[in-house]
This record gives C-alpha cells, sequence and structure tokens, in this order.
C-alpha cells in the first residue's frame, strides 16, 4: 500500500479488500475487546483476565505477553494496539502494592480512549472453582442492573453504559427462548460493586411458560471503583451520534399507546350514505307466500258494478 497526501491507495485485491473492511459503514461491524495485561501482575489478576476472555469469545483478543504501560498515564500504546487489530474496546490487569489486582474497562472512538474505569478486585472466584456446567462459547448474555448508584451517580452511569458495551455481543434481530440462558448481574451496594454469572435453566412448571431457575456458574467478583477517565459530555455526545440513514423516518398520523399497540388515523372523503351497498342476507329476504300475502293485503276490496 502507498500512501500519498494521507491517503492509503492499496496496490493489490488483498489491501483492497482489507481497507474496505476498515472503512467507515452505516451498520458497523460487533465490538471486538482486546485483554491485556501489564508489567506487573498477580496470580488473580492472570486468571480474571482469562475468565472474561472465555465470556467475551470469540468477539476478543488475548494478549498473552505482559505490555509495559500505564494507560492513565500513556494511552498511545493501546491505541496503537487497537487500530491494529480494530478493537474498539479494552480490558487491562495489572498488581502493584498502592493498588492490588487492578482492572481497567475502557473504550475507544476513531482509535482514541473515550473513557476509562478502573476496578479493584476485592474477592474473586474463578470459572473452574465453580463446579457445574457452563454455557456455550458465543451465547449471548442478558444484562441486568441493580442498585440507585447505577441511576443516580455520574460515574456509576458511565461504568453502566461501558459494562453494556463490552459485554452485550452482537445484535440480533431474533432469539429464541432456549438461547436466553446466561444472565450477567451487577449489583452496586454501598460503594462496592459485585458480579455474578448465572446459568437459567427451563423447568417445567405445568403450563405454557417455563419456570426459571438460576445457577451460578462463574466467574464471580467483588469490586470497589477507583479512579476514572471520563469523556467531555460534547465528545461523548459525538461518539453516539448516528448517521441520517439509519435514523427512523417519522411516519404521519402512526400512534402507539403505553401497551404498544399501534394506532392509525385514516383521512376519508365524505360519503354518501344512501348509496352505500349493504351486504343482502339470505335470512332476512322475503319467502314468495309472504310477499303475495302482503300485495293481496294492500289491494282495496273489489266492489261489484250495478247496473241501474
Amino acid at each position: 500500500m502507498t500512501q500519498l497526501d494521507g491517503i492509503t491507495k492499496p496496490k493489490t485485491k488483498r489491501s483492497k479488500r482489507f481497507l474496505e473492511s476498515r472503512a467507515p459503514k452505516l451498520s458497523e461491524d460487533g465490538k471486538t475487546a482486546m485483554i491485556m495485561k501489564g508489567g506487573n501482575t498477580s496470580q488473580t489478576i492472570t486468571q480474571a483476565l482469562k475468565d472474561i476472555y472465555s465470556l467475551k469469545k470469540p468477539n476478543a483478543v488475548l494478549y498473552k505477553k505482559k505490555n509495559i504501560t500505564r494507560p492513565f498515564e500513556d494511552s498511545t500504546s493501546l491505541e496503537f494496539f487497537s487500530k491494529k487489530t480494530d478493537c474498539s474496546l479494552f480490558l487491562f490487569g495489572s498488581h502493584n502494592k498502592k493498588r492490588p489486582n487492578n482492572l481497567i474497562f475502557g473504550r475507544l472512538f476513531d482509535f482514541h480512549v473515550l473513557d476509562m474505569i478502573e476496578l479493584g478486585i476485592e474477592k474473586y472466584v474463578s470459572l473452574g472453582e465453580i463446579k457445574g456446567s457452563k454455557c456455550p462459547e458465543g451465547t449471548k448474555p442478558m444484562l441486568v442492573f441493580a442498585g440507585e448508584a447505577f441511576d443516580l451517580d455520574n460515574e456509576h452511569k458511565r461504568l453502566k453504559s461501558l459494562l453494556i458495551d463490552f459485554f452485550r455481543g452482537p445484535t440480533v434481530s431474533a432469539v429464541r427462548l432456549a438461547g436466553l440462558e446466561h444472565v450477567l448481574h451487577f449489583t452496586a451496594l454501598e460503594g462496592k460493586i459485585f458480579m455474578r454469572s448465572y446459568r437459567s435453566l427451563l423447568k417445567k412448571s405445568g403450563c405454557r411458560t417455563p419456570r426459571i431457575e438460576l445457577e451460578e456458574i462463574g466467574p464471580s467478583f467483588d469490586l470497589v471503583l477507583r479512579r476514572t477517565h471520563l469523556a467531555s459530555d460534547d465528545l461523548y455526545k459525538l461518539a453516539h451520534r448516528q448517521p441520517k440513514a439509519l435514523k427512523p423516518k417519522k411516519k404521519k398520523n402512526v400512534s402507539h399507546d403505553v401497551f404498544g399497540t399501534k394506532f392509525g388515523r385514516v383521512h376519508m372523503q365524505k360519503q354518501d350514505l344512501s348509496k352505500l351497498q349493504t351486504r343482502k342476507m339470505k335470512g332476512l329476504r322475503k319467502r314468495k307466500g309472504e310477499a303475495v300475502a302482503e300485495e293481496q293485503d294492500g289491494q282495496e276490496p273489489k266492489v261489484a258494478k250495478v247496473e241501474s
């Protein structure tokens, strides 16, 4: 590929296909996450990154080598790897005396860091420690958020948005009932965030709707909020902007009620009801004998003429 005046021109068909896959689209591909560890890590962080990678597969890239970088001080290394692997999400794990067992969740916009939030692990149960059957790889999870902090505090609001982006999986048009088997539950309580992973079991209930039971499959995290790097309101609004072609067009004379029922208003010209053709029912027809009797009743009695 050659670069002239800031424009990269492909020389081969392979490089042309590569540039077309990276070009902006109306409907972008699913978001991919890169998971990496810093220069100093612990066994807890290494295992936690592997477990989160297993939840995120196949939309994730796991780096096994150590990367000596500090995202809050210099993010150029993250932006370089993001552009190389075409990833818009990242998870960085590190460990030191000041901030032990540290996880940094972040996302990028136009290959630049948009926002990132640092979480510390206080208690951790790995995926392998909890025995039982697991969900298949690539299962789209159901995300549940509990706690007032996710609705009131600005940092928790951004954390909720970031976690939804990270774990939501690909966008699908329809999901079958049996496919809703993985649940990720996040609870904000007393300054901590509890993450639990469950597998939903469909049991017989004696009716058409099955009874739901939850079985914990791991991993399990007790997290505490540490440092944050949030984007400004203008940049955050720019990152959420959609092209006009994707915005739904407003339909005239169509409304919906609170239950989702669709109502339409139809404008018609004034009709002459005297010329309205109604449906003729067989049961309302007059029988032949009745019609003859009515004719006879309606006639005046004949008077005999008398000649004078």
